[in-house]
Order: C-alpha cells, then sequence, then structure tokens
C-alpha cells in the first residue's frame, strides 16, 4: 500500500468561525490530538484531502503528515461529511508511535457469496458486526477482517475465530467467541416454502375428492347396471 501523506497547515483562528474561514480558502480544517502533547487546530488542502480520502486508505490507517520539514506518524480517527454535498468538512487526526498499541475499528468484509450453497437455497446473511474492535501495533493495522462464505451452510453462525486476517490483532471483546454473522433462511424463501406445502395440501385434498368422486360415480353405475338387468 502507498504511503499516504497529509502536508498540514496550523490554523490561527479556532472554533466555528476559524473552521468557515478555512473551508472558503478551500481547505478542510481539522484537529490533531493525542499523545502528550496539546491539540493543534491545523488545516488540508481540499483537493488533496480527497484524493487521499477516496483511495478508500486514510480513515483507520497510519499516515503520514508534514508540516513543513517536520513529519510524524498519525492515525485519522473521524471524518465528519456534509450530509447534502458530501463534502468533508472535519477530520480529526491523532498522534501516535508506529510502534504503539493502539485500539481501533478495522471494516469487515465477505468474499466468496456466490460460492455459498445456502444462497441458492434461499438463505440471506445476517450481518451483526459490519466492523470490529481490535489491539494492534499502529504499523500493522490490517486494511479489513475477511469472512470466507465459501462452503457455509444454511444455519452456520460466523464468529471471531472464523474471520481471517487476524495473525497480528486482538479483539477488545476477550470473554467469547463472539458472533460477526449468521446464514439463515430469508422470509421469501419461508413464504415460498408455505406457499409449496399448501399448493401440495390442496392438491392432495383434489386428488382424493377425485378418487371418492370416482368411487361413487362407479356405485352409482353399478348399481344403474343392476336396475336394467333386474328389469
Amino acid at each position: 500500500m502507498a504511503e499516504i501523506i497529509l502536508n498540514v497547515d496550523v490554523r490561527d483562528g479556532v472554533g466555528t468561525g476559524g473552521a468557515r474561514a478555512a473551508r472558503r480558502a478551500g481547505m478542510v480544517p481539522g484537529v490533531l490530538y493525542g499523545g502528550d502533547k496539546a491539540p493543534v487546530a491545523i488545516s488540508v488542502n481540499e483537493r488533496d484531502f480527497r484524493k487521499s480520502l477516496y483511495t478508500g486508505k486514510l480513515l483507520g490507517h497510519l499516515v503520514t503528515l508534514k508540516y513543513g520539514d517536520e513529519s510524524q506518524p498519525v492515525i485519522a480517527r473521524d471524518v465528519q461529511f456534509d450530509p447534502v454535498s458530501d463534502r468533508p468538512l472535519h477530520f480529526d487526526l491523532m498522534r501516535v508511535d508506529e510502534k504503539q498499541t493502539i485500539k481501533i475499528e478495522v471494516p469487515v468484509h465477505f468474499i466468496n457469496q456466490d460460492q455459498c450453497e445456502a444462497f441458492r437455497q434461499g438463505g440471506s446473511l445476517e450481518i451483526v458486526r459490519h466492523s470490529v474492535e481490535v489491539k494492534v501495533r499502529a504499523d500493522h493495522i490490517p486494511e479489513d477482517l475477511i469472512v470466507d462464505l465459501a462452503g457455509h451452510k444454511m444455519g452456520d453462525t460466523i464468529r471471531w475465530t472464523d474471520l481471517k486476517g487476524t495473525e497480528e490483532v486482538e479483539p477488545t471483546i476477550t470473554d467469547r467467541d463472539f458472533v460477526i454473522a449468521s446464514i439463515k433462511t430469508s422470509s421469501a424463501a419461508i413464504s415460498a416454502a408455505a406457499d409449496e406445502a399448501h399448493d401440495a395440501e390442496v392438491a392432495a385434498e383434489a386428488a382424493e375428492a377425485a378418487e371418492v368422486e370416482a368411487t361413487e360415480q362407479g356405485a352409482d353405475d353399478e348399481a344403474a347396471a343392476e336396475d336394467t338387468a333386474e328389469g
């Protein structure tokens, strides 16, 4: 993965007014915090910030912050967006040491859905956790944790120990093998099965009625034949 570098400026103005001024100047305002230093108001060129953000490798990963000739490793903790335009409005960076163990949310990705027989049988994936908080060294943060759905069956419960990519991380939940997702019969499949059972029941009743009718008709025909013979 290519290294992401954020070239930042220190903002003089803080608060809402300072943030608005930064946005008018084509910058995204942010805050650098953590370590044994006070928080610092910073800003990044919006175009450069968008490029880094849309790689998908900015949030939750170790990146390099540069201010003039100084540089330091940081973790992008949060980005706030405009709900209408989706424009980045503010971000938070946390100072870290590359070898420091931190707690961070890592996304869970599901692969090989097309190789899961349960889905062809009408099953559906019920996701309990889209991400998992783990403890990991800052320079070993995985991009994601993987669930391989190939070979899973209807009714399977997928837990932490089923994940791939956990070799260098430890979950913050340690008292149980917690659930990530499960494969259940979908409501549509249940409805289809019920309709099929109903149709089968109706067909059986119709067949039984036809058989009774045929028996009665045979008896009537036999009786009519006897009357004709006696006459």
